[in-house]
């Protein structure tokens, strides 16, 4: 006697919500569809791949990291060189692309793999204003829509937060809070003096914007620090190991390690740059064995000096700022903006060396990624449900070393993850491309396995 077995059920597919649609959400998007995964990837602006990084217009802002290193897939290290000799762009190995192509390369390769399956892929141009925990998975729910989309997993994936308002400045048509605005900041007037708050590398490409468009223009950076980025160089191709002692860590200790080491380099012609580049891998190793007092100390005493040199500015965009510095239109002042009066028909402000007249103000003061001081409506309710809670230091959210959300009650909450900056807190390094590219990989690898 024979009997007809029934066909084994095939697996499910996997719907992710992805809340966010910059270069973290776009990259897990990407390794979900290749994976069979179904994508519903929400995104404001209605089209992925700009998020805050590549949304700019200006093809004046280069990436800060060469082509041979920006590729969206750690197992593909030449893909963006690939693209770019499909796109027609003549772009190097050590070329710095402009921010703006790295956006339409990051949409071109969502655009592929959405066709080319096995995943399925949806955009939904609204703003995410709840998720829902429900019996098998979540509801996430939009401004627009009362009944949500049901996915059996989240991931969060709003990178950086916008800056914090600066203190004690009104708001007021020359109060520009948003230093993404091109069209904006290009409309002031052509003799403008303007204050760039901050001397970060979106301070830079803000500066070079307004002095690159009219040569009667000046700008005051002012940060408290009043460091810039340093520049790559162009003939800088050598390999450094430094050794990681093994035991307890200290954020003393590391910081004296990577002097002697720079000290070391130097003596045998090494450039500094090759041991910070070569301190990149481990970074996230050594922030893990580091104590939360030891990272506080880090925050506190040596990470702008880390910044400065780890986040480096294109040869080209720093040759620009010495130009303009020589011309005596552009001041760098450390000290930070003291205060602000409003009451003359320009705004003054107070600086370390005394008052200023200025045109405009600027906020690139960078990113505040502490969630308990946010306006996001997304943060403020999945605070409220205790989905997420602030990471002991505050540069982010809670979360595991491979992504895992933890609530407010200290336990993982299952199938909410996140990518990105919102990791800062547990690695460190979560804010650049070939970091970004490993998590999204690893996050779209575990969810098609569950």
């Amino acid at each position: 006697m024979t009997t007809d077995a029934a066909p084994p059920t095939p697996p499910s597919t996997p719907t992710v919500a992805i809340i966010g649609g910059g270069a973290s959400g776009t990259l897990t998007a990407i390794n979900l569809l290749r994976r069979g995964a179904s994508v519903v990837l929400f995104e404001a602006r209605g089209e992925a791949g700009y998020g805050v990084a590549y949304s700019t217009t200006d093809a004046r802002h280069l990436l800060n990291v060469r082509a041979n290193n920006m590729s969206g897939f750690p197992d593909d290290r030449d893909d963006l060189l690939d693209w770019a000799a499909e796109a027609g762009i003549e772009l190097g190995p050590i070329d710095f692309l402009p921010r703006r192509d790295y956006a339409r390369y990051l949409r071109d390769r969502l655009a592929e793999a959405a066709a080319a399956g096995p995943g399925a892929l949806e955009t939904v141009g609204e703003t995410v204003v709840d998720v829902e925990p429900t019996g098998a998975g979540f509801r996430v729910l939009t401004g627009d829509d009362d009944a949500g989309r049901v996915a059996d997993a989240v991931v969060l994936a709003y990178g950086n937060p916008p800056p914090q308002p600066l203190a004690g400045m009104p708001e007021a048509p020359w109060n520009l809070s948003d230093p993404w605005d091109v069209a904006r900041i290009s409309a002031l007037p052509a003799d403008a003096t303007v204050l760039v708050a901050g001397t970060g590398l979106t301070a830079v490409d803000t500066t070079v914007t307004l002095l690159d468009d009219s040569p009667a223009r000046r700008v005051i950076m002012v940060s408290r620090h009043g460091l810039l980025p340093n520049p790559h160089v162009d003939d800088q191709f050598t390999s450094w190991v430094t050794p990681i002692p093994d035991g307890p860590l200290t954020a003393d200790g590391i910081a004296g390690l990577v002097r002697d080491q720079i000290e070391h380099a130097a003596t045998l012609g090494v450039d500094w740059r090759a041991v910070i580049d070569g301190l990149r891998g481990p970074t996230q190793s050594i922030w893990r064995r580091l104590p939360e007092p030891e990272r506080r100390r880090f925050r506190e005493v040596y990470a702008r000096e880390w910044e400065v040199r780890r986040h480096r500015m294109a040869p080209r965009i720093a040759a620009l700022l010495d130009t303009y510095r020589s011309e005596g239109r552009l001041e760098i002042l450390g000290g930070g903006v003291l205060g602000c009066r409003a009451d003359a028909e320009n705004p003054v402000v107070t600086l370390a060396g005394g008052d200023r007249e200025v045109t405009a103000v600027i906020n690139c003061t960078g990113p505040s990624p502490d969630i308990t001081r946010t306006d996001n409506p997304l943060l403020l309710a999945l605070q409220k449900r205790g989905l997420i809670a602030p990471d002991p230091l505050r540069l982010g959210i809670d979360v595991t070393e491979d992504g895992h959300v933890i609530g407010a009650d200290g336990r993982v909450v299952p199938g909410l993850l996140t990518v990105g900056p919102p990791c800062k807190g547990a690695l460190y390094e979560a804010t650049a491309i070939p970091e970004i590219r490993g998590q999204a990989a690893a996050v779209a690898a575990h969810l098609a396995a569950e």
